[in-house]
């Protein structure tokens, strides 16, 4: 390499080094505002994470503690204290205080904090479904059986086992309203229905059997 070159490189790398100097004092505060970003969303995620996780231990410690409590009237003051973190906890919740309103002979109060969960479109559905069920369960003699079966109706399609007890509601429905061969056939299909649990099977056979028909033969009992 001639002088001249070594010059002309020399010359490059100190034209590169101003100009990098002069990049990094111009909008080299942006590069530290970027790892100040970063580093503070990682704090922030570890602070959120830590909150949350402490608000559910002490939601659920304060479910414990009002479920200690030997009366059911008790239990329901306790629970209503409880503060519960999201729309899924605030659903566990009324699934919880309902149950234990109905122990303590509080009917309409059950409904409401039924109703109120399967209103709650922010809810997991699967919570909303189960409030229903239990609400259509205590609204028995409230409601026809037009509008019993229009919301038993309305839980088919979602949880396996969920539906599996609509559907025996739906079929004492139809034995309500004397319609006995629908109603074998709908008893029929829930003994051959591999979520059916052995229970709702003995139930639904037993009825097929006290309505006159035949209970269809099972090779195999997944639900015992």
């Amino acid at each position: 390499m001639s002088d001249t070159d070594s010059f002309i490189e020399e010359v490059t790398e100190e034209v590169r080094r101003d100009r990098l100097f002069a990049w990094m004092k111009r909008y080299g505060w942006i590069a530290v505002c970027a790892v100040l970003i970063v580093v503070g969303g990682a704090a922030f995620n570890e602070y959120r994470k830590a909150k949350l996780t402490a608000q559910t231990q002490a939601f659920g410690d304060a479910i414990l503690s009002a479920l200690e409590n030997d009366e059911p009237a008790a239990r329901v003051a306790a629970l209503a204290s409880a503060k519960a973190s999201g729309a899924g906890a605030q659903s566990l919740l009324g699934l919880l205080t309902s149950k234990e309103q109905i122990e303590a002979g509080d009917l309409d109060g059950a409904k409401q904090t039924l109703k109120a969960v399967s209103d709650d479109s922010e809810a997991p559905i699967i919570y909303r479904q189960v409030a229903s069920f239990k609400l259509l369960s205590l609204q028995a003699e409230d409601l026809d059986l037009t509008e019993r079966q229009a919301g038993y109706e309305a839980l088919i399609g979602g949880n396996p086992n969920l539906q599996i007890l609509a559907e025996e509601q739906l079929a004492l429905i139809l034995i309500e309203q004397g319609n006995t061969e629908e109603a074998i056939a709908a008893l029929s299909r829930i003994v051959q229905t591999e979520q059916a649990s052995g229970g709702l099977r003995r139930r639904a056979s037993q009825l097929i059997v006290a309505l006159g028909g035949t209970v269809p033969d099972v090779t195999d009992t997944p639900g015992e």
